[in-house]
């Protein structure tokens, strides 16, 4: 699944903050993508990667056309709880805020190729699911 893939593909990268990874567009696309890689080069300047991975538990809300689906919204209550920056100089944990579980909302759309890529979603504040 495209989703779950992004998500890999970005947990990956962030172990680096690694915002350029070519492994990035395997299964994001659009805004989806520009967002993953605006938010590791934002995390690049700062000094900080990131290491775990988050846990997903999505589900299909809607898909349309009904008949043969193009787009796929997909919901999920995604868990960054080990999924954490750290000061790449020093090791030390970064993030201030507590994480947890979080509303996401994400568009996975059929390529003209026959491959199905995110292309765009949206994360709420912690708690929101």
């Amino acid at each position: 699944m495209a989703y779950l893939g992004m998500w890999r593909d970005m947990a990956v990268a962030a172990k680096t903050s690694d915002w350029d990874s070519p492994q990035l567009g395997r299964n994001a696309t659009g805004d989806a993508l520009s967002t993953i890689s605006r938010a590791l080069y934002a995390d690049h300047v700062n000094g900080l990667v990131s290491r775990g991975v988050p846990k997903n538990y999505p589900r299909v809300t809607k898909a349309a056309p009904a008949a043969n689906p193009t787009t796929v919204v997909i919901s999920d209550c995604g868990d960054s709880t080990h999924w954490l920056r750290y000061r790449k100089d020093t090791g030390k944990l970064a993030d201030d805020k507590p994480d947890g579980r979080r509303d996401i909302t994400a568009e996975v759309k059929k390529q003209k190729d026959g491959g199905w890529k995110v292309t765009r979603f949206a994360v709420w504040q912690v708690g929101s699911c």
